[in-house]
Parts: C-alpha cells; structure tokens; sequence
C-alpha cells in the first residue's frame, strides 16, 4: 500500500513533558486508519503536529512526499489535509451554508481588489462556491437546513456540519477528532455508514476516536498510543488480541 501522510520518528515536547515520544505512522492512501488510546495518550497532539497547530519537536512529517515540518495551517489546508476538533468549531452565528463556504474559500483565487470591485471573475467564482458548498451539503443531508443557523441546529447535525466545512476544503486526507463524541448510538450508526461513503470517494480517513464500535467496526488498520508511545498496530482483529492493548485500553470490553 502506498503511503499518503508519513510520521517518521516523530516527538513533540512540552518542557518535561513528553506528549508523543518517537512515533511512527504510515497512513494508507484511500484507507481508514484509527488512532486510539487513553485520554492523555498523546492522540490529539499527533492531528496537531500534521495540522501545523504546532510543529514537532523532532522527527519528520510527510505528505505526498513533501515535508510538513514548519508549515503553517493554511498552508498545510491547501496541500489537502482537512481536519474538525474535538471540540465544535463552527461559526454558530451564521448559516450552514455560510459555515461551508467559509471552508471552500481557502481554495479561491480572488483577490482583495477583485472582491471589491466585483469582477466578473470574483462572481463567477462566489457563484461556484454556492453552488458547490451546496453539492456538499447534499452529500451529508444537511442541504434543507442551509438558511438556518449553525448554532440552532441539533448536537448531531453540528457535528456533521464540521464535517462538510472540512470537505469544502476539497482534502484527500481528512482528519477526524473523536467525530463521535456525544453522539446517541443511532447518531453513531449514521456517521459510520458517512464516513466508509466518504472513503468510497476516494478519501483517506485518519481517524481519533473512542468509541471502539465505531474503530472496530470501520477501520482497516489501528494504531494504538499509550503514554505517547505506539504500543500496538495491526487489523482491528489483532489489535483487540493484543494484550499490551488490553492492559493498557480496551480492558474486559476487549473480552465481551
């Protein structure tokens, strides 16, 4: 399998703290890759460091082949890795759809002045990007609610709709930060069956997520962090086996 993003000895430290210690990752083109762990198993650090929020402190990090080390954010965004949070980052006061074309704005090509003076070419190009924030929002059943408000909608419905500010980014490797969270089982049930849609597009998927139905249930390969440090990685089925794994994480549930 070709690798599309490559950690290689990577480490990211906070004074004496050591969040990631020497870690190794190769992330599959077009496949779904789960990162787990204990809370403060260094997870989120990983999506950090390949996301530009901060860079490693040593180690490389490589996409396509070109290093990320130092890159910032926005142009990480433009090289085509996406991401959400954990935590809901939407810009609640405006609309759904404006959310999405707040995502599909990162790949324009009109500048201040062309803004301002309303060229044809600054029309032709907003109109695209309504339309295709729209082609977005149809994809994952959100196209009814695009006047409304981001903040009114349901807690499920916000979590999708991160989801489609990060595909108007147009990515090829989209980063998922516990998509689960606080979701009802049925809610689950629906984002798994989104995101194996997402990678029959083509898409990669790295995922960090909790719910070891959800890990189990939809990833080809798993990578388990504890203390920073990668203790385990294989299929679902040898990472459940694994008792290094089930020590560390997955305890009796690993056993049901």
């Amino acid at each position: 399998m070709t690798a599309q993003l490559v950690l290689k000895n990577v480490s990211k430290w906070f004074g004496g703290l050591h969040a990631v210690e020497d870690l190794t990752l190769n992330i599959p083109t077009g496949k779904i890759v789960s990162l787990i762990g204990p809370n403060g198993a260094g997870k989120t650090t990983v999506f950090n460091m390949i996301t530009g929020v901060y860079p490693p402190t040593r180690g490389t990090i490589i996409y396509k082949g070109k290093k990320l080390n130092h890159l910032k954010s926005s142009r990480i965004i433009s090289h085509g890795i996406a991401r959400t949070f954990q935590n809901i980052r939407l810009f609640k006061s405006m609309t759904v759809l404006e959310n999405v074309q707040v995502g599909m704005h990162c790949r324009t090509r009109s500048g201040a002045v062309r803004a301002l003076l309303r060229t044809p070419f600054e029309t032709r190009e907003e109109r695209e990007i309504h339309e295709k924030s729209m082609e977005v929002l149809e994809f994952l059943g959100l196209a009814e609610l695009h006047n409304e408000s981001a903040g009114s909608l349901p807690y499920g419905d916000q979590r999708l709709l991160e989801i489609a500010r990060a595909l108007a980014t147009r990515p090829e490797i989209l980063l998922l930060d516990e998509p689960a969270a606080g979701m009802n089982p049925i809610e689950t049930s629906e984002l798994m069956d989104l995101i194996l849609k997402l990678r029959e597009t083509g898409l990669t998927i790295f995922l960090v997520e909790h719910d070891m139905k959800l890990v189990m249930g939809i990833s080809e390969v798993v990578t388990v962090l504890d203390y920073g440090q990668k203790i385990a990685e294989g299929t679902p089925a040898e990472v459940q086996e694994d008792k290094r794994v089930i020590e560390a994480y997955l305890g009796s549930t690993a056993e049901d």
